[in-house]
């Protein structure tokens, strides 16, 4: 089971972005995916059983500082693209996060 935690500053705007992605996992027949939104406050409660983190480009400030956080977990940190999130594009942000949870199997 992958786990993707989008993380916005209250993760309600991410809400709607994890509904287009469920639905774009379940047209591709994905079953071993969870995919979640949460704020920046409460996301350091899931890093244990996320494997990718997505910042909303909102919060994209967050990166450096996420990332020594997470240095030495085994978590792939990325920023949605601003163009797949304003558009809402599931299918797009999705499949950046496969492909970073593929990468992180390496």
């Amino acid at each position: 089971m992958k786990k993707i935690m989008l993380v916005c500053s209250s993760g309600s705007s991410t809400s709607l972005l994890v509904k287009k992605m469920q639905e774009a996992a379940q047209k591709k027949g994905l079953k071993d995916v969870e995919i979640v939104a949460t704020s920046q406050a409460e996301a350091k409660n899931h890093y244990d059983d996320t494997d990718v983190l997505l910042l909303g480009p909102q919060v994209r400030y967050l990166y450096n500082e996420l990332k020594k956080t997470l240095a030495g977990k085994k978590i792939v940190l990325d920023v949605i693209n601003s163009r797949d999130y304003g558009m809402m594009n599931g299918k797009a942000v999705l499949e950046q996060a496969l492909k970073l949870a593929n990468q992180k199997d390496v």
